[in-house]
């Protein structure tokens, strides 16, 4: 049973660092997508819905 442990082992660690990897790359790809809140503007209201206003 000792023969197995160590590779069991080192395929955790081995999936463990894959999962470690992509959490970084989702990390880096939302920071790139990331909008500033400086550079959002204030939402204009679509004017279609007063027509039934006026």
């Amino acid at each position: 049973m000792s023969d197995t442990d160590p590779v069991e082992g080192r395929g955790e660690q081995i999936q463990q660092a894959e999962r470690e990897a992509a959490r970084r790359r989702l990390l880096a790809q939302a920071e790139a997508d990331r909008i500033p809140v400086e550079e959002t503007t204030r939402a204009v209201p679509d004017r279609r819905w007063r027509r039934g206003q006026q």
